[in-house]
């Protein structure tokens, strides 16, 4: 979850030479399945695919991403700069301590993510509900454990098994000092 204030202010004070915050309001902000679905809804199209999003859009999801006490009706157009970084860097956090080795030259899923589409991987792999509001990537993150665990060990051609030998065998020389 994301905490920023929007609005505030920073002020000197003199007598004691110091700057402070006044004013503003705190809103919290969740990247999740639930304002995903939510935008999607009003926008009826694919959050996650290809296209860049408008400034409408984007400020809508932030809506969207509201979870707790309703901010002021204007709050989207008293966002800063800095809370849009902010909001922006959230968005993008990995989220989890999980990493994937990427196998070269494996191909890229074309399939266009929705919410709908989450909602099935969630209910193939008994995921409970619960993990909707979970930051976005971290629930990726385990459908993709939930979907690697589940399948079958991929057999290596032969073609793939003989590059990976010649690569070992030639780590294995040059650690070794020896010509064959």
């Amino acid at each position: 979850m994301l905490t920023i204030t929007i609005g505030a202010t920073d002020v000197y004070d003199e007598s004691a030479e110091r700057f402070s915050t006044e004013g503003g309001v705190e809103v919290q902000l969740e990247h999740s399945l639930v304002s995903l679905s939510k935008w999607e809804s009003e926008f009826e199209k694919p959050f996650l695919g290809k296209g860049d999003k408008t400034t409408e859009e984007a400020l809508a999801y932030i809506g969207y991403m509201v979870v707790g006490q309703n901010p002021p009706e204007d709050f989207l157009q008293k966002l800063s700069k800095e809370n849009l970084e902010r909001v922006h860097a959230y968005i993008e956090r990995k989220m989890t301590a999980t990493w994937f080795s990427e196998q070269p030259g494996a191909p890229k899923s074309r399939e266009v993510i929705t919410s709908e589409l989450v909602y099935y991987w969630m209910t193939v792999f008994t995921i409970p509900f619960d993990c909707e509001t979970w930051h976005l990537n971290r629930l990726f993150t385990l459908i993709r454990i939930c979907n690697i665990k589940q399948s079958k060990p991929q057999k290596m051609n032969r073609s793939e098994a003989t590059r990976r030998n010649r690569e070992l065998n030639a780590q294995r020389k040059e650690q070794l000092g020896t010509t064959g």
